[in-house]
């Protein structure tokens, strides 16, 4: 194998290492990103849980009033 060639493998080897550290890299920012959005999205099924709850509450009182 020619100088050329070896240095033109290396080059590509070069790329292929960088691209994959970038891959590495944008893998683990999606993976923040999808915990972050996990998160918030069990925090917003806690609170549409509470306001269910309070809005059945809210009913019941009302039912047993009209019962009075």
């Amino acid at each position: 194998m020619e100088q050329s060639e070896v240095q033109l493998l290396a080059d590509k080897l070069d790329k292929l290492i960088e691209r994959c550290e970038k891959l590495e890299r944008d893998n683990a920012l999606l993976r923040e990103t999808q915990d972050d959005w996990n998160r918030e999205r069990a925090q917003l099924m806690q609170k549409n849980d509470l306001a269910k709850n309070k809005i059945e509450a809210m009913i019941g009182r009302l039912r047993a009033l009209e019962h009075h």
